[in-house]
């Protein structure tokens, strides 16, 4: 039974596309081994220079947003963030002959509002607008929600070949399962 079980999640993520996936706690070691297989995985693909350094940008900033923002985690009261273990998914693939790489992870119900407004307002500009905007945003105060330079998105953005799709799933009274996929 228990090789059945894992054989058919292989079959069902490879018939996804999916060449690597990651399901579990994420630390920042955890992302640098991780990051170190991928680019090994994308030279073995032969993607070119630029394809691997879009899809290696988006892949690191998603992989921080789990880090930063999951509210699945360890332990879960609120502690330093230096000793916290974030949970969260990504997966790496090919759809119709492009790269993608998708991401989730649980957040707080009260931040779906703002971080949809925040990404549909991203899924329109174009790479002009996107690039000023990341400008500005490097020049300007942190904002008071982020953990980082307030980037991320912006960058995922202006990597992504295709605009980017995004995602909500009520899970509790609390939270919501937020999902983020861009191609490279």
């Amino acid at each position: 039974m228990l090789a059945k079980e894992l054989y058919d999640f292989r079959s069902v993520i490879q018939s996804q596309g999916i060449i690597f996936c990651y399901s579990g706690y994420i630390t920042e070691p955890v992302l640098t081994g991780i990051g170190e297989a991928l680019k090994q995985k994308l030279y073995l693909e032969e993607a070119d220079k630029t394809t691997m350094r879009n899809i290696f940008a988006i892949f690191v900033e998603q992989m921080q947003n789990v880090i930063r923002y999951s509210a699945e985690k360890e332990p879960p009261e609120d502690t330093d963030d230096v000793n916290e273990l974030r949970y969260g998914i990504l997966n790496i693939g090919m759809e119709n002959n492009k790269f993608f790489v998708t991401c989730g992870n649980k957040i707080q119900r009260s931040d779906v509002e703002r971080l949809s407004d925040r990404l549909t307002d991203l899924q329109k500009m174009s790479p002009d607008e996107l690039k000023s905007l990341y400008k500005q945003k490097l020049r300007g105060p942190t904002e008071e929600t982020s953990k980082g330079a307030g980037v991320g998105f912006i960058e995922i953005a202006r990597r992504s070949t295709e605009i980017i799709d995004f995602g909500f799933l009520d899970v509790d009274d609390d939270h919501a399962f937020f999902a983020l996929k861009a191609f490279v």
